[in-house]
């Protein structure tokens, strides 16, 4: 990775990706950042969310302009395939080039937002780079809860212009973003001990791409979760099943990948158990065929387990699962392929006290329909019996198409590269939302390098994109800007 171009953006990324930063457990990589100001002499300060900001004065000719935020998150996705020892707390990532692509060896890469950093702490660091004052701001834990964004102090910046840069697509200009909130269900169960004649059998989902809750949720990515209740449901509908264990999902704003569950049923439907699974698995394999190249689905004889949940607590939460919401709501009038509305079913975990703990995550650009589709899920639930609630939620961000850093950055991307950006709001939550809501006056875009496979072990960061992404973020800030308003 230090050979690669331009050597002073990913010499930083390097150095990020050693240093372990899981959401919530960003000491490490605080530490660090306030390392580098302190040694590079650059005004450095952490709030008590842990938020850095770290302040570069202007460069000779530039002390007029605006001063201008660069900000990103410090905190990564920590994903891993089922079988790859790595501790997220204690080791550094281990990455590869494949082509032109950087991946980590069977976890996710952490260029969300580590590729961010590392352009932020390449403009510190440059000698050459011209530029107005800078405001570097590195947020904490915005993978899990915006928690940093949220705890801006209101007066801690003093910025007019602000460049996120945790955007995904090279060539592209965000403008806006899509608000979030989740829906958690606690369904309590009851169960019996497991009748004599009973066959035992466990069902696997596995191989999925997963991805990110927003802004892949129109790929046509199959939910691991879903998959496996429908199995399940099916085998239901036909005979005595009762579950003994399920787990599907790990992150509420991640598609889920793998998904298992332990079940029983009279030993007179074991061979039933074969056919319907076979069939299924068959419809499901043909219906995800051109996306989800890699799927497993699996079905293997077990010891029978002592006890299960009953027959009503079994049908409730299969029939919960099954009519709970997931993907795409509603697509954007106001632009077109911009996804408006969804819902992600994340997780589905079985806690001690005969309790599963269902996840679910909803994103809207319009206000009042993400809280329609909460609702939704909410009744859903509700109707199975279970105690539900909601996340605080955080709001999206309005485009503005009359930005000045928005015809900034739009023209140097021409300049450089002969061709035209793509002007775009993302279903994703970016913390511009929390920042505008704080300081209302702010002029944003968020831009970034190509990245795919976003909070999957399949993240994976384009090498050109990093190249042409620095270039752009130099031209953008050695670009006159209008001066402040007196």
């Amino acid at each position: 990775m230090k050979n690669l171009q331009p050597q002073i953006v990913w010499n930083h990324f390097y150095e990020i990706s050693q240093i372990p930063r899981p959401s919530k457990k960003e000491d490490k990589i605080r530490a660090y950042l306030q390392e580098f100001g302190a040694k590079n002499n650059f005004e450095t300060k952490t709030d008590k969310a842990g938020n850095v900001l770290i302040t570069k004065p202007a460069t000779p000719g530039y002390e007029d302009k605006k001063t201008v935020i660069l900000q990103a998150h410090m905190d990564m996705v920590c994903e891993k395939n089922s079988g790859v020892e790595f501790n997220f707390e204690t080791d550094a990532i281990q990455t590869e080039i494949r082509g032109e692509w950087l991946h980590a060896k069977g976890t996710t890469l952490g260029a969300d937002n580590g590729i961010g950093m590392a352009l932020m702490l390449a403009v510190l660091s440059s000698a050459d780079v011209k530029h107005p004052k800078l405001e570097c701001l590195f947020t904490t834990d915005e993978e899990t809860g915006l928690t940093g964004a949220f705890a801006l102090e209101e007066n801690w910046l003093t910025g007019d212009v602000l460049i996120n840069l945790d955007s995904e697509d090279d060539g592209e200009i965000f403008v806006g973003c899509a608000g979030g909130i989740d829906t958690t269900a606690y369904f309590r169960y009851k169960t019996r001990k497991t009748p004599s004649g009973y066959f035992a059998f466990s069902v696997q989902v596995s191989g999925l791409l997963g991805g990110h809750s927003g802004d892949d949720i129109n790929k046509g990515l199959a939910n691991a979760n879903k998959v496996l209740n429908r199995i399940l449901w099916n085998m239901h509908a036909e005979m005595d099943l009762r579950i003994a264990k399920i787990d599907g999902g790990n992150l509420h704003n991640a598609i889920p990948r793998e998904a298992s569950a332990l079940a029983v049923v009279p030993y007179a439907d074991k061979e039933k158990v074969r056919v319907i699974f076979n069939q299924i698995a068959s419809d499901i394999e043909h219906e995800n065929k051109e996306v989800e190249t890699k799927m497993r689905l699996a079905l293997h004889s077990e010891d029978v387990p002592v006890e299960t949940m009953n027959k009503k607590s079994t049908r409730r939460l299969l029939n919960m699962i099954y009519a709970c919401l997931h993907g795409v709501k509603a697509m954007s009038a106001d632009m077109p392929g911009l996804v408006e509305t969804s819902t992600n079913l994340a997780s589905v975990k079985m806690l001690e006290n005969d309790t599963v703990k269902i996840v679910t995550s909803q994103r809207s650009s319009v206000e009042s329909a993400k809280y329609d589709i909460a609702h939704q899920v909410e009744a859903v639930f509700r109707l199975g019996g279970c105690k539900v609630s909601h996340g605080d939620g955080y709001p999206g961000w309005k485009p503005n198409l009359n930005s000045d850093i928005l015809k900034v950055a739009e023209k140097s991307y021409e300049k450089l590269f002969n061709q035209t950006p793509k002007i775009k709001a993302i279903h994703a939550g970016l913390e511009c939302g929390l920042f505008l809501k704080k300081y209302p006056h702010l002029d944003m875009i968020s831009i970034g390098p190509t990245m795919r496979g976003v909070h999957s072990p399949d993240e994976r960061l384009h090498i050109p994109a990093v190249g042409k992404a620095w270039e752009w973020l130099v031209e953008i800030l050695a670009t006159p800007n209008p001066t402040p308003n007196p």
